[in-house]
């Protein structure tokens, strides 16, 4: 049998570090709650019968399974990154789908409804409402910078 999770939630942190992109990328996890985990990235399917939950403390070290988005990016430059995730109207389950740019989070918020969109129409159904979580970060001179925004898959 195949673990398929019960639950999810939706997180999204942001962060800027003097030393490196990767240090900046730790410090977003740490700032999303899930800092202290080991990520598994996934792809974008809610099962059917899956209920969204407020963001949970899980135990260090965790394989934690997630739709990951993040934007890394340096000195001077406008970054976001974020989530977007909607039901089917049939009661299906659902889809999530990831995005990052180099700009604002409005323009993300557009680039994420038309991937929504995309994936309904192969699909040839209908979504409920899409919901959304974005982060947007102006990196200071000197700075690395990263966003990020998940869906945290748990069983």
């Amino acid at each position: 049998m195949l673990p398929i999770p019960s639950r999810f939630f939706i997180t999204s942190g942001k962060a800027v570090n003097k030393i490196s992109d990767l240090n900046a990328f730790d410090l977003a996890l740490i700032a999303a709650g899930i800092g202290e985990e080991n990520l598994v990235s996934v792809s974008s399917i809610l099962p059917v019968g899956i209920k969204q939950v407020e963001r949970k403390v899980l135990p260090m070290g965790a394989i934690t399974h997630c739709v990951l988005a993040q934007q890394r990016g340096g000195e001077g430059e406008l970054i976001s990154a974020g989530i977007a995730y909607a039901f089917r109207e049939d009661g299906m389950g659902g889809y999530v789908a990831e995005g990052h740019i180099h700009g604002t989070q409005k323009s993300l918020k557009e680039f994420l409804k038309w991937r929504m969109e995309e994936m309904a129409g192969f699909r040839k159904i209908v979504l409920k409402k899409i919901n959304y979580k974005t982060e947007e970060l102006s990196i200071p001179m000197d700075h690395y910078g990263v966003c990020i925004a998940a869906c945290v898959f748990l069983f």
